[in-house]
């Protein structure tokens, strides 16, 4: 008899990944505590239920790596994009969703099917044996946070995380930033400096401190900041100096475009993935909302035309650091019985969360089935997403992503910028198709 698989939370993650199972002929104990034990942010019991927006953003798979992330979804049968597809509402090129319609389509769909067996229940505790994934969200309630907390040891974050942005590299105005270590330590390569003279620095500070912010949500005013990762508007209202002795302090680099001139003040990113691909701005943890984000950081030199692949934020999260704990298939390294998936992984975004679960779904069957799998390939959005938990991406300043081109191996070809997306997308969906058909000739 083959053993079961028990998935704890029904969110977007969990619901995809008891469905990719139980297509596979995987009987799966869906664990999910609502409407037993509420949130504080969900309305309903309803499986895939959307928090906040309805909207899973662009649906353009030839030029937008979330529409592509889509569209590989769908050739992977997902049921959250089937159930997406069929209740979507008007919203240009986006794919918004009629919210209830849409829920209530997945909870149908995962009640009906025969594999899969609700346990309408709280996990409070780690399980020690059997075969699990958990896809608790950014919600993981308080008991079984601290379960996971007293094994793995590491730093476990439910606090507001606040989340500098990420820029292209190949968006940052070399012209003007260079490359260099504060006093020269390390190879000299690690950080990206661009200068402000004082004038610009006042500016910036009047900026931050008049820039429009997000509001918090109710249920999230009682948590308090991370006073070692204040926003960088917390900081620049504590005086107009705190900045020039905190993050843009510009001590100890010379700018060799003109380096008889001392800088006022430096704004510095650090390299955020092992591509080089991706740039974080040290210290840029804001609660701006995204309009003034851009507007505001485009006025550093260097980065007038800078391209995000992620803007700042601050909410409240629960995710664990996938780059250590994670192996590539998703499992946890000192308890691999156990899967993580979602946005508990540090994936970001509604598409993102779904594709962890389809991903954690089939590593999961394959196992339970004695099959062996394969990541997706590293050049889909998949396999790019996947990479980037459990190991590309920087686990000493790791924070939630979206999917985004910076994140895919680069192309081999020369391409011109604007094509680029296109040649992305032609690779991605290319090499999807003969991961699939590698995969269903293992599978028969």
């Amino acid at each position: 008899m083959t053993a079961e698989l028990h998935i704890i939370g029904s969110g977007l993650a969990g619901s995809e990944a008891a469905w990719q199972a139980a297509e596979r002929g995987v009987k799966v104990v869906l664990h999910e505590m609502r409407p037993v034990r509420p949130t504080e942010a969900h309305h309903t019991g309803l499986s895939a239920e959307l928090v906040c927006s309805n909207s899973f953003r662009s649906d353009d798979h030839t030029r937008n790596a979330v529409g592509l992330i889509h569209e590989e979804m769908r050739r992977c049968g997902s049921v959250i994009m089937r159930c997406a597809d069929a209740h979507k509402v008007p919203a240009g090129g986006a794919l918004a969703v009629d919210r209830d319609g849409y829920a209530q389509a997945v909870t149908d769909a995962l009640e009906q099917h025969p594999n899969i067996t609700f346990a309408r229940e709280e996990i409070t505790e780690l399980p020690t044996d059997g075969h699990w994934i958990i896809a608790t969200g950014p919600l993981t309630s308080p008991a079984l946070s601290q379960a996971i907390i007293a094994h793995t040891g590491e730093e476990y974050l439910a606090f507001f995380d606040a989340i500098a942005p990420i820029i292209h590299r190949d968006s940052i105005n070399m012209g003007k930033a260079w490359f260099q270590s504060r006093y020269d330590k390390g190879d000299g390569k690690d950080y990206i400096n661009c200068p402000m003279d004082k004038e610009q620095y006042l500016a910036f500070i009047e900026a931050l401190n008049t820039g429009e912010k997000t509001e918090f949500k109710e249920w999230e005013k009682n948590t308090a900041y991370f006073e070692g990762c204040l926003p960088i508007e917390v900081m620049a209202s504590r005086g107009p100096e705190t900045l020039r002795y905190g993050p843009m302090k510009p001590v100890g680099l010379t700018n060799p475009h003109n380096p008889t001139e001392k800088a006022y003040a430096i704004v510095q990113l650090r390299q955020d993935n092992r591509l080089g691909t991706l740039w974080n701005m040290v210290g840029f943890q804001t609660k701006l909302k995204y309009a003034e984000q851009q507007r505001i950081f485009r006025s550093i030199p260097g980065l007038e035309n800078a391209e995000f692949a992620r803007l700042g934020g601050i909410h409240r999260n629960t995710f664990i650091n996938s780059p250590n704990l994670l192996d590539a298939s998703l499992r946890l390294k000192t308890a691999p019985h156990i899967r993580f998936a979602g946005q508990v992984t540090g994936v970001e975004g509604y598409v993102e969360s779904a594709a962890c679960g389809l991903m954690a779904g089939q590593f999961a069957a394959a196992e339970l089935l004695g099959e062996a799998m394969t990541p997706p390939p590293r050049t889909t959005a998949l396999g790019a997403l996947l990479a980037h938990i459990t190991g590309e991406a920087n686990a000493e300043t790791f924070q939630p992503m979206n999917v985004n081109f910076g994140l895919f191996v680069p192309l081999e070809e020369k391409v011109k910028k604007d094509n680029r997306p296109n040649a992305y997308t032609a690779r991605a969906l290319r090499d999807l198709d003969g991961w699939l058909n590698a995969v269903t000739t293992q599978a028969a």
